[in-house]
């Protein structure tokens, strides 16, 4: 399908990839255009954030490129300023961005713990603050969250070998489980406006992220011989479906959350895990 998304502007944070390949963000952005939306491509790396909205320019879209580190008020404030300034509106908020940390309760430091709330929990609070009012002037729009399975429940339970990968990581899953919460209580707030808030929580998707962070943490831990190949293939048993998903699974959820297609859903935890969680106890 084709201009399931005509005429509308899509916010997107966290639009570029940390490495390469399609991150999330850059599929989810390059998916919104593809259905017709002009895009307004917000990344930390400025670079990572033009590269996407080249592609999307390639294939005859439109986006704009805006540098912000989303966990800083004033530069939330100035990226929809700019994107409103730029296409007039704003109809979908897609909050993508997201960040790991070593450490369980006892050894993650406080400036870990505080950096992975400020990008991943407060990033979704500033630009909701900053759009939201923008929506209600509209009466309407779709905001979309991308949360993880890990907000769902321990993720460790089964892995007995592999507990080390649970200890590793508490304020990423703890920030998940609060953007859960937080899009249940915004969805049921700004209801009346014609304002949809929902979150995507994928499972075992391959992207930059997984490659460039999460292997490596792993060899950090007590697996110093973990390799890509390894990492996958053992998580591969315990998804029902027998393969990792992608960034493309997450944008199309995406897309559908953001179009007309899904006007009637709101407050909803949205899991693209190919079956992971029901093998997860």
């Amino acid at each position: 399908m084709v201009d399931r998304l005509k005429d509308k502007v899509a916010l997107v944070t966290g639009a570029g990839s940390i490495g390469p390949g399609w991150g999330n963000g850059k599929a989810t952005a390059v998916a919104l255009a593809r259905e017709g939306a002009k895009v307004f491509c917000a990344d930390i790396n400025p670079d990572a954030a033009r590269e996407t909205a080249e592609l999307i320019r390639g294939e005859g879209g439109t986006a704009k490129v805006f540098a912000a580190d989303v966990s800083q008020a004033d530069q939330v404030e100035a990226m929809v300023a700019s994107c409103t300034d730029a296409f007039g509106r704003i109809d979908v908020l897609h909050n993508n961005v997201g960040i790991v940390a070593p450490g369980g309760a006892v050894e993650q430091t406080e400036e870990d713990w505080n950096r992975v709330v400020a990008v991943n929990l407060t990033s979704m609070f500033l630009t909701c603050k900053n759009v939201i009012p923008i929506m209600q002037a509209q009466n309407g729009g779709s905001i979309i969250n991308l949360s993880s399975i890990s907000g769902l429940r321990y993720m460790g339970i089964n892995y007995v070998s592999y507990r080390y990968l649970v200890r590793q990581k508490i304020s990423y899953p703890t920030t998940k489980a609060a953007i859960n919460q937080f899009t249940k209580v915004t969805a049921g707030q700004y209801g009346r406006w014609n304002i949809r808030v929902n979150a995507i929580l994928p499972g075992f998707n391959r992207t930059p992220m997984v490659d460039n962070a999460v292997v490596e943490m792993v060899r950090q831990g007590t697996d110093p011989d973990m390799t890509l190949e390894k990492y996958y293939a053992w998580r591969e048993e315990k998804i029902p479906l027998r393969r990792w998903g992608d960034a493309w699974d997450i944008a199309n959820a995406a897309v559908f959350l953001a179009s007309d297609e899904s006007s009637y859903v709101t407050g909803l935890e949205l899991v693209v895990d190919g079956g992971a969680t029901l093998m997860l106890g």
